[in-house]
């Protein structure tokens, strides 16, 4: 059985239990694939990709019209990743800018690296770090908007993106020298 989003969404706005775990199986891979790169462990992604269907049917009703499906289902993903960073009892104490740190930003990625290696590269950032280097550099969003977010500073935001670029460039050299080695 094959339904048009527009079907999908007029399902589950009624509960239909058939719309909605369709809709889940047709977003599924797309929903867990951003909660991956939002998050430490495969665990983590899928609570937050439960998460994520679970607010997606909860604000069915609430909708006037359709929204672009991708790209609302994306950013209700990315809200959850970012709640969850903010539920996370170890990041209370954020680090704030001492304004001796300096601010770099140069990225250093070889074409050689296979996506697959980004993403392993990235999950070995601190979770405060890989957070802001997402929202920042893969979401597009601005330091006073990545603040707002994560209820930090400005200035907080850009120290976390400085050192996240910083150990990237550490890790990528390591990988390029383990590869090489090979």
């Amino acid at each position: 059985m094959s339904w048009s989003d527009q079907e999908l969404i007029d399902g589950c706005k009624r509960r239909s239990i058939k719309h909605e775990e369709f809709f889940f199986k047709k977003y599924y891979g797309y929903v867990m694939g951003i909660s991956l790169s939002y998050s430490k462990s495969r665990d983590l992604a899928l609570e937050i990709t439960n998460d994520s269907f679970m607010k997606c049917f909860d604000s069915f009703n609430k909708m006037e019209e359709a929204p672009s499906l991708k790209p609302w289902l994306r950013r209700i993903t990315v809200n959850t990743a970012i709640d969850y960073y903010r539920k996370d009892k170890r990041f209370q104490n954020h680090l704030e800018a001492d304004g001796e740190t300096p601010v770099f930003d140069e990225v250093y990625a070889p074409d050689q690296l296979a996506f697959e290696d980004i993403i392993k590269l990235l999950k070995q950032l601190p979770e405060d770090q890989q957070l802001v280097f997402n929202l920042y550099e893969v979401e597009g969003y601005s330091h006073r908007e990545v603040a707002e977010r994560m209820d930090i500073t400005e200035s907080s935001s850009r120290v976390y993106l400085t050192r996240a670029k910083t150990k990237l460039r550490q890790l990528i050299q390591q990988h390029m020298k383990e590869y090489a080695g090979r």
